[in-house]
């Protein structure tokens, strides 16, 4: 599936050399590549795109969420069975994953919020975590790359660190003075923020459920969630992938110390999901190529 490419230039739009497509998503955690653009990923994988998953940590220090999984021996091999889990996830899924090798920070509760474990995720400097992510991106050599806005989505110390480290190593992949020790430079050519949670779509789902007379999962949290026209704003990109809702729905199940699937994940029925709200949502935050907004392809301009 050879695509040409254009890239931006002093002295206008340059042709680069054709190049098959490939998507890299940069995640936390194993699930979070399950709960944050599975369909839009399952859709590029039937496309034909090479889609690869970078996750930072092991969650090692996940909590189990799934009541059917908190029993000792789980959590005497947590760290086996998550990888076990992403396993399974990627086959599903039908991509590529590699491990960064952090160590889980945990997420810190508590008032005043306790100290972070010490050598974790977060706490390492961002050139330094960044270095394993430049040298994959050499490597891998993708044109788009994904991840969290710089409040990790949501205020956990690994997801804000996540973005820290993709930010940094989309610049300093393609700079031949940055990691030189690491492969030959490759500059990726556009940079997308996954908009997963946000109110607009939250609000679909519960009026799509209210006028089934249905009880929506989301009454409580959108009685005092006030509108944020700048943030819906923010959203320039939207995927149709509405048919795949089923492969990530699987996606999830397979991390099964994470998901319960008795629980809220799957309180909105599938079609009813794929009604309201067919799309995930991204936010182009970094491009070198032309393409006209709103999009509904992280490969525009690019195919």
């Amino acid at each position: 599936m050879g695509r040409s490419t254009v890239l931006l230039g002093l002295g206008g739009p340059l042709c680069l050399v054709t190049e098959d497509l490939r998507l890299l998503h940069v995640h936390a955690h194993p699930d979070d590549e399950s709960s944050k653009g599975a369909a839009s990923t399952a859709k590029y994988v039937a496309e034909g795109v090479d889609v690869m998953v970078a996750t930072c940590t092991g969650g090692e220090r996940g909590s189990i969420l799934n009541p059917k999984m908190d029993r000792p021996e789980v959590l005497a091999n947590i760290s086996e069975i998550r990888r076990q889990e992403m396993d399974a996830a990627r086959e599903i899924l039908g991509i590529r994953q590699e491990w960064l090798g952090w160590v889980d920070s945990g997420y810190p509760e508590g008032d005043p919020l306790p100290p972070l474990p010490e050598g974790c995720f977060a706490l390492l400097k961002v050139e330094d975590a960044a270095a394993p992510l430049v040298k994959l991106i050499r490597e891998f050599r993708p044109q788009v790359v994904t991840t969290y806005d710089e409040n990790g989505g949501y205020p956990h110390p690994d997801h804000v660190m996540c973005h820290q480290i993709t930010v940094a190593a989309f610049e300093a992949a393609g700079d031949k003075d940055a990691y030189p020790e690491l492969g030959e430079p490759w500059q990726p050519l556009k940079l997308y923020y996954h908009h997963t949670f946000h109110r607009e779509r939250m609000k679909a789902l519960h009026d799509a459920m209210v006028a089934r007379g249905l009880e929506s999962p989301y009454a409580e949290r959108l009685k005092d969630w006030k509108p944020d026209p700048e943030n819906e704003r923010r959203i320039t990109t939207r995927v149709e992938c509405a048919e795949y809702f089923g492969v990530r729905d699987r996606a999830l199940l397979a991390h099964a110390t994470q998901i319960d699937p008795d629980g809220g994940w799957f309180t909105v029925p599938l079609e009813v999901h794929q009604q309201a709200w067919p799309t995930e949502d991204y936010e182009l935050a970094r491009s070198l190529v032309e393409s006209e907004l709103p999009e509904d392809d992280l490969f525009a301009g690019l195919r």
